[in-house]
């Protein structure tokens, strides 16, 4: 019997239970997968889904507040009403009418359309500027384009929003400056602007913690700059969400910024106002001042003054001049008001003259010359001839401020400032460790002293910006010789029309032989005269090392700071170093310069001021400058206050700047000034 006929579909039969068995087998697998993502998976693809259309956002924190010694505020925060443009909208619309909206809302800002439009383009895309005209923050926030608009603006931007799309009108937080008191302390509290994106990429290299957002706006100068972190406080997160184009459409969740911390400084601002305004009015009078040396009226260009508390090192007051509003960074600045702060004519008000200005001391020097000689076999029999000049080689070193008073001790050296007295101290010294030798590890007891009293480095106080200042020894002038001789020796050979006879010998001289410490550059270092410079903290705190017994501070402008906690955190004094003078030595010296104002230079000035009860030590200064005229120190103490005033081309240290510390001593004690009628003439050398 045959099966054939069976066979056929048999095998039809199976075929297709096979192929049932696969596409059952696939629809399972099919059905499987669908049901893990779509249950088992689901959280996983909802978080991913989400993330793919959320962006973050930071939130600026509140900038901490800065305020005085006495809890006034000088730095602070204002509410200002800001124009905003939101991207993500206004990219919705055609080209064309983007520029139409653009155009219309320049006209009510007052703005150029163009210097508008720059102002939405993020920094770094094809035709944007640089910070701070183009934005530097995120795509996905409003960006601000104009501040401190009227609120007449401000209701026109938001009652026609179907002209302004995408344009809104906020309150944001600016820097303000109530400036109580009328002080300004500008270069103590510094200004803000924008982060720059080299900036940022520097910051991520080095790898450090809370590096500021790319909106941020970052400390330049004072303690904005040197407390930057503490004051920026750690910014907000904000998830906005957003679409496949990238357009906002919504917040998420968001978390609050922490405030940045409160700065307390040292400063008082009562005495600040005071010292800023004696500062500005000396130089003010000098400048109606007849120089006969040059036979103008001073010049008085720049000064600076330093009140320092003696006992800890902290900064009452500090000023310098010419002076800037710090305002102006507020909301951006002009190309032509940032020309003028950098600007030679208007005296570069951004340079801080109290840690920046470099000027030789004049006789303000010669109480570390005399701590110096005390210890290098001088005391206090010691008598040297104060006679109207004293002769090196061929040249004559006169004696500036004192006339001639015969043979004299330290005391009464320092209250009259007789130069020849220490001219005297000083050959003598370089004829004894040297002379002309070319070692330029010789030792020198008068340069080891001023490096004692931390000159020729950084007091290290918490301001950015501060230099070193220069001694100008046998090292400095060799390395000076060996950077400048190729200059000077082609000046020797072929000096160019008009150069002075004094220019042509002292190229020669310095061709030849100009690495030499000689005798003229020793009697000069020891009157704080020559290439020696120091900064007027600098000298504050020399002075305050001679009041509080030797102790030399690092002088702070913070002293304390509060956290967004309310936690305070205080920043206690550093002492740098002990001067290794005797007891009584300083005591010597204290003595001696209580003379100053008694019947020394300063004497004229503080004629009927109560030196008994408030006794204050004073040193004037007369420094000559080569090609300009004199500058005018005047450095003092008491036993709790060091006053120290520098004014540049404005005469000797008593006339141009004794009165204005006078007055800062009645401020700081709440003397009441005497009358100028009782005031006397300043005396004849």
């Amino acid at each position: 019997m045959s099966f054939d006929g069976f066979e056929a579909p048999l095998k039809a039969r199976l075929r297709l239970f096979v192929i049932g068995v696969l596409v059952f087998s696939l629809f399972s697998t099919l059905f499987g997968r669908l049901w893990y993502m779509q249950v088992m998976s689901n959280a996983d693809y909802t978080q991913a889904a989400t993330q793919n259309h959320t962006r973050q956002v930071l939130v600026p924190a509140p900038r901490g507040t800065i305020v005085d010694s006495q809890g006034r505020t000088l730095v602070g925060n204002r509410v200002s009403l800001v124009i905003t443009v939101d991207r993500s909208v206004l990219a919705k619309l055609p080209e064309s009418q983007q520029n139409v909206v653009i155009v219309r809302l320049a006209k009510v800002l007052g703005q150029k359309p163009r210097d508008l439009k720059a102002r939405t383009m993020l920094c770094g895309e094809p035709g944007a500027s640089k910070p701070p005209a183009c934005w530097n923050g995120t795509p996905y926030q409003p960006i601000p384009v104009a501040k401190d608009v009227n609120e007449q603006v401000a209701i026109e931007v938001m009652e026609r929003r179907e002209d302004f799309p995408g344009v809104a009108a906020e309150s944001q937080t600016l820097r303000a400056y109530p400036s109580p008191l009328k002080m300004n302390a500008a270069h103590i509290l510094g200004y803000l602007s924008p982060i720059t994106t080299e900036e940022l990429d520097d910051l991520e290299k080095a790898g450090q913690d809370s590096v500021p957002h790319r909106s941020d706006l970052v400390g330049r100068a004072g303690v904005e700059r040197t407390y930057d972190k503490l004051l920026r406080g750690s910014p907000g997160v904000k998830d906005v969400i957003v679409d496949a184009v990238g357009y906002t459409t919504g917040v998420r969740k968001q978390t609050a910024p922490v405030p940045g911390a409160t700065l307390v400084t040292t400063i008082d601002a009562r005495i600040q106002a005071s010292v800023e305004a004696q500062l500005r009015t000396a130089i003010m009078t000098a400048r109606k001042q007849y120089d006969k040396i040059t036979k103008r009226k001073y010049v008085a260009d720049s000064g600076a003054a330093v009140v320092m508390d003696t006992k800890t090192g902290r900064i009452v007051a500090m000023a310098s001049y010419p002076t800037y509003d710090p305002g102006v960074w507020v909301g951006g600045i002009t190309q032509r008001e940032l020309d003028a702060l950098y600007s030679t004519k208007s005296g570069t008000p951004l340079v801080s003259r109290a840690v920046q200005g470099q000027l030789a001391p004049g006789s303000t020097f010669k109480p570390i010359t005399t701590a110096a000689a005390m210890g290098a076999g001088y005391s206090t029999k010691t008598r040297l001839d104060c006679s109207s000049y004293f002769e090196v080689g061929n040249r004559r070193f006169k004696n500036y401020e004192s006339a001639s008073y015969g043979m004299i001790g330290f005391d009464q050296a320092l209250a009259l400032s007789c130069d020849t007295f220490f001219y005297r101290i000083a050959y003598a010294l370089w004829l004894k460790e040297g002379g002309n030798s070319s070692d330029v590890s010789t030792r020198d007891p008068l340069v080891e002293m001023a490096q004692k009293f931390g000159l020729g480095k950084p007091t290290g106080v918490d301001l950015p910006g501060e230099v070193s200042g220069r001694i100008a020894d046998r090292k400095w002038k060799k390395q000076y010789y060996d950077s400048q001789k190729d200059y000077y020796c082609k000046l020797a050979d072929n000096p160019p029309a008009g150069t002075s006879a004094f220019l042509k010998q002292f190229s020669r001289e310095f061709c030849v032989d100009g690495y030499k410490y000689r005798a003229g550059d020793a009697v000069n270092f020891a009157i704080g005269q020559g290439d020696t410079t120091l900064t007027p903290l600098q000298l504050a705190t020399v002075y305050s090392a001679l009041s509080n017994g030797g102790t030399l501070y690092s002088p702070r402008v913070v002293q304390s700071w509060i956290g967004a906690n309310g936690k305070p955190h205080e920043i206690k004094p550093k002492v740098n170093s002990k001067l290794p003078v005797s007891a009584a030595t300083l005591r010597y010296i204290d003595r001696s310069l209580k003379e100053t104002v008694k019947t020394g230079t300063a004497a004229w000035k503080f004629n009927g001021f109560p030196v008994d009860q408030v006794q204050i030590r004073a040193k004037t200064g007369t420094a000559e400058v080569y090609g300009k005229q004199t500058t005018s120190w005047m450095a003092s103490y008491t036993d709790r206050y060091a006053v120290v005033m520098m004014i540049s081309q404005a005469g000797t240290g008593s006339g141009a700047g004794g009165e204005a510390v006078r007055k800062i001593y009645e401020t700081l004690y709440n003397i009441k000034p005497t009358p100028p009628a009782e005031q006397p003439k300043q005396p004849t050398p």
